[in-house]
Order: C-alpha cells, then structure tokens, then sequence
C-alpha cells in the first residue's frame, strides 16, 4: 500500500512532459480571389485568378496566407500538398519555432467559394473532422482544431445556405473570419454552431494576412479575445493606414 504514491508520482512524472508537448491546430481555410466567379470588386487579372494560387491576392501574393507565413520569422513551412481535394488546391502545413502549435492552411478554388464556407462552418460545429500525420506527429483538422478561420471573399453576400450548421459534438472552438461585413452574414452560423468569435469585421475590408498573423500570435501566447483583437487592429493600421480608432471599429470579438 505505501508503494502506491510512489507508482502514481512515478506515473505522472512520466506523463507530464508528453502532456506538455501536445500538438496543437490552427486550421485556416482560404477561398482565393475570383474574378470570375465571385461578386468582387475586380483586381488585376494575375491576382485574381481563382484557380491559380501561386499568384492569388490571398494566397500566393506577398501579403497571402502562403507567402506571408513563409517569411514570417514565427513559422517554419514543413509539409506542401497540392490537389488535396477537388476543391482545395493547395495545402501548407506550419510549425510554430517556439510554441506546440501546427498551422494548416488551405486554398480553395476560387470558384468554389461556398465549398470553403460550408467546410469551415462545419468545422465550427465539428460536424466536419479530420486528422493528418507528419513525421509521426498527429495534426487535427477541421472541427478536431482548436482555432478555426476563414479568409477571403464573404460570399454569404452572394449566396445562402439552407443549413444552420447546428453544434454537433458541445465542444466550443474558436473562430476568425477575416471577410467583409462577416459578423453580420456569419452571425446567425456561430450561434448555432455554438462558436466562439475571436474575430471579425464590421464593414468591408482587405484579408490580408498580416491581419491573421498577428492575431494569432496573441492568441497562442495565451492573449484572451480583446488582446486578439488589438493586436490584429493594430496590425491592420500598420499596413492600412485606417488609424487606430477605424481599424478597432472594423475588428471586432464576440456577438
């Protein structure tokens, strides 16, 4: 019997450390820009190529979800997958260098844009799941995420859906939507997903990715949502050049 706290202590000495280096997931879907397909205000024709992400404003661009987070000083590219789906083009998986979080970012074909919106509003719900392996190393996806965002045109502007993507699970995830007018098209979707708004915008706006960026570098060193949102104001200022009182007018938490 005197053994027993000994077992026990010996147990958790031995458990804790794999704890503590639990994985985990940011998964970030992104519809690219479209001409052609989605109701926009026209870009130039080599940024606005829906079907090619190389060069897309959201993706391939200097301020692209792809681009920006290669280069930033914070994450390190580990894995590319191309034609992941018939919708997704392309896939980039990040690492944190400092803290146990992957990165998963998605580009949709632009002209699938309400494809990209139904699977990241399933994923609020965890109605949508999934799970990758690198290097031995398991990475959640969709609704197994502990942060999910969307980035890209709104196109709940455009179109509507028929499902309210009701809460599966009773799990509570975060969520971005770094699109235009997105807290009054998205509202109604996260009530009933039972989602948490980390962030979201009140007018319309460039999602841009220095925006989610610097977001998210708040939230994984532990920022709660109105820390969030003054680092992605402030970032959004930086490079805007709205000021500070316009840029936390357009990003805003909650409901």
């Amino acid at each position: 019997m005197k053994r027993k706290p000994f077992l026990l202590l010996s147990l958790l000495l031995i458990l804790l450390p794999a704890l503590a280096q639990q994985n985990q997931t940011i998964h970030v879907m992104v519809a690219l820009c479209d001409n052609k397909y989605q109701g926009i205000v026209k870009v130039p024709k080599g940024i606005g190529n829906g079907q090619d992400p190389q060069t897309n404003l959201y993706w391939g661009c200097g301020y692209g979800v792809r681009a920006y987070f290669k280069n930033s000083a914070d994450w390190k590219e580990v894995k590319r997958y191309s034609n992941v789906t018939d919708v997704c083009l392309e896939r980039i998986v990040f690492k944190h260098k400092t803290k146990n979080y992957y990165l998963v970012a998605d580009a949709y074909d632009g002209k699938y844009i309400s494809d990209c919106t139904i699977d990241f509003l399933k994923s609020c719900a965890g109605s949508k799941k999934d799970t990758l392996m690198i290097g031995g190393a398991k990475i959640d996806l969709h609704g197994n995420a502990k942060l999910v965002a969307y980035i890209g045109h709104n196109g709940l502007m455009d179109f509507s859906l028929v499902d309210t993507y009701q809460n599966t699970d009773g799990k509570q995830r975060d969520a971005i939507i770094l699109a235009c007018y997105s807290k009054r098209y998205f509202t109604p979707y996260l009530l009933s997903a039972k989602a948490n708004p980390v962030l979201w915008s009140t007018h319309l706006m460039s999602p841009e990715a220095y925006t989610l960026h610097d977001a998210i570098a708040t939230y994984i060193n532990g920022g709660g949502n109105a820390a969030v949102r003054e680092a992605a104001a402030t970032a959004y200022n930086k490079y805007q050049k709205c000021g500070m009182k316009g840029a936390r007018g357009l990003l805003v938490t909650g409901f």
